[in-house]
Parts: structure tokens; C-alpha cells; sequence
């Protein structure tokens, strides 16, 4: 009778600790369902391409920022949270200056590249414009925009224009002829970078353009 009585109650305290892990089981999914819906998770995880581009439209576009921080000649951050991040990072439509975060060490003409758009942009306020019909956001999460200056001149354009960048024909965009016009203008003026780059010291993806065209 007593081991009868035992087995119940082994029995009966293992259902008691069965039901208080379900219950805490239970517990756990509700508050990861409390905080998906919080947004944190539902913006980048639950949102389909074509949400995110009309999410970033409305939160962007025809909008007037702070340049907080230039990354480099093509890069750059606003005073916007993006996700996580207490800033938006911008990559430049239609452009691509020298790297100057690369092996072996910066590219030839990187760092007046930068330092040409800290002089203009940083710290001044800036109207951020996205390209329609085209991605709003390249492979690492960056906003692909152009930037109005205060005077009405397009960083992206200027950038060019003074020969610190090459028009990046890897992916088309709004103004992609009027940007190799722009290239072709600094290029054949010698200013900037085309005083004396030469083949070796440019970008990857352009001596590989260069000996395709040949």
C-alpha cells in the first residue's frame, strides 16, 4: 500500500512539473510574440521588398537631414535612426570613389576623395532623393540616394564633376548616361584623380570594364 502510495506521488509531482514547464514555456512565446509585434523584428524580418521600398520612401525621400558622418568619398551617414542604428547610412547613387578602407592600403586618390566631402557635405543640412523604379538598398543595407546640397547642387554630381569618382556603370539608375558624361568631361579636363591615375590604380570592376571594351 505504501509503494502504491509512493508511486503516486512521484507520479503526481512529476505532472506538477510538467504543467509548470509548460507554463513557463508558454509564458516565453508570449513575450516573443509581445516583442515581435513591437516592430523590432516585424520591420526587418516581416516586410516584403516592395514595403520596405515604399517604407523608405515615405521616411526619406524629398526629406531634409544632417550629414553626421562621412564614412568615406561615396559614403555616408544622416541623423535619422535606421533599425537599430541611431544613423542611416547612405551610399551615393551612380558613383564610386577610391576606397580608402581596402587592402593592401587606400586606393590612389581615396583620401582626397573623402576629405573632398567632408569639405562640402559634413555637418551641413541635405535633401536625400531615392531612385524610383529602382532598389532603395544595396546587398549591405545601405540607403541608395542622391544628395541635394543647400545650394541646389547634387553631391553626387559634383563629386564627379570635380573628378573624384568614377560614374559606376555596374547597375543603371536615373542619370547613368548624364553621369558618364560627367566622368568623360573631368576625365578629359584632367581634374581631379585623371591627372595621373592610371590603369592599375583604379577600382577592379572598371579595368575589368576597360578590357571588355577593348
Amino acid at each position: 500500500m505504501r509503494k502504491r502510495a509512493n508511486k503516486i506521488t512521484i507520479k503526481y509531482a512529476l505532472s506538477k512539473r510538467k504543467q509548470r514547464f509548460i507554463f513557463i514555456v508558454c509564458l516565453l512565446f508570449l513575450a516573443l510574440l509581445t516583442f515581435l509585434d513591437k516592430g523590432a523584428f516585424k520591420q526587418v524580418w516581416f516586410v516584403s521588398e516592395t514595403q520596405r521600398e515604399s517604407l523608405d520612401f515615405e521616411k526619406y525621400h524629398s526629406h531634409t537631414f544632417t550629414i553626421t558622418h562621412v564614412v568615406d568619398g561615396d559614403t555616408l551617414d544622416i541623423d535619422c535612426p535606421d533599425k537599430k542604428d541611431r544613423y542611416t547610412r547612405i551610399r551615393l547613387i551612380g558613383i564610386d570613389t577610391p576606397e580608402i578602407y581596402s587592402e593592401p592600403g587606400p586606393m590612389y586618390f581615396g583620401a582626397e576623395a573623402s576629405d573632398f566631402v567632408k569639405r562640402t557635405a559634413q555637418g551641413k543640412e541635405v535633401t536625400v532623393y531615392l531612385d524610383e523604379g529602382n532598389d532603395t538598398r544595396d546587398k549591405y543595407g545601405r540607403l541608395l540616394a542622391y544628395i541635394r546640397l543647400q545650394d541646389g547642387i547634387f553631391l553626387n554630381e559634383i563629386i564627379l564633376s570635380e573628378g573624384y569618382a568614377y560614374a559606376y556603370t555596374k547597375f543603371r539608375h536615373s542619370f547613368y548616361n548624364k553621369y558618364k558624361q560627367l566622368e568623360s568631361h573631368a576625365r578629359s579636363s584632367k581634374k581631379g584623380l585623371w591627372k595621373n591615375v592610371t590603369p592599375e590604380q583604379m577600382p577592379s570592376w572598371r579595368q575589368e570594364k576597360s578590357e571588355t571594351s577593348e
